[in-house]
């Protein structure tokens, strides 16, 4: 996939699960989904490609980069929590759909119960 359709995928994707909103707390050319106020996904642009960073797994992320050339240590972001993806020939859409879910269910599991999305994430 490429780099727009990777940012296009995850938007659809975060833009469809409960309690998540899109804001641009960096600036508008930063597109940021949030969660009850805790970011799970940031699209940007890095040297003329567009990324997506997502949270992760520190064990996960791992696995990923070791799997998959195109899915590296976040740009701008801690590094053992977030990975990017960046364009590549490997990224599915079935891929990016489950990074972001992933990324979204992480953050969610991190807030205390009673800030939690009433909804549930349809799996």
């Amino acid at each position: 996939m490429d780099g727009k359709e990777i940012q296009e995928t995850a938007i659809k994707v975060a833009s469809a699960l409960p309690s998540a909103e899109l804001c641009y707390p960096f600036g508008p050319e930063y597109e940021v989904f949030k969660v009850r106020g805790k970011m799970f996904a940031l699209m940007a642009q890095v040297r003329g490609e567009r990324i997506v960073n997502l949270k992760c797994e520190p064990e996960n992320s791992l696995l990923q980069r070791a799997i998959y050339d195109s899915i590296h240590p976040a740009y701008h972001m801690n590094k053992r929590h977030w990975i990017s993806i960046y364009p590549g020939g490997q990224i599915t859409e079935g891929l990016v759909q489950q990074l972001v879910e992933e990324s979204y269910d992480l953050v969610v599991a991190g807030l205390p119960k009673r800030r939690r999305p009433m909804e549930k994430r349809e799996t």
